[in-house]
């Protein structure tokens, strides 16, 4: 999941990671912002009422670098 993309709502609360092509096309369309650039995060512009995640979780490996699984 190394090409993803955080995504957060204008109340800043998570939503499931985007693949950096749609992430790209949110950009394009005004849609979205860049909130940080690391981790990369964008919020959106509006408020998303129900927001369904996906379970996710962080794993570490030796390198001290994090991977996600789904």
């Amino acid at each position: 999941m190394s090409n993803y993309v955080f995504l957060i709502d204008a109340n800043k609360k998570p939503m499931n990671p985007i693949h950096s092509a749609h992430a790209r096309k949110l950009m394009e369309a005004c849609i979205a912002a860049v909130f940080r650039r690391y981790p990369f995060t964008l919020i959106m512009n509006r408020v998303v009422e129900n927001i369904v995640t996906y379970p996710l979780t962080l794993e570490g490996c030796l390198s001290d670098l994090f991977l996600f699984n789904c």
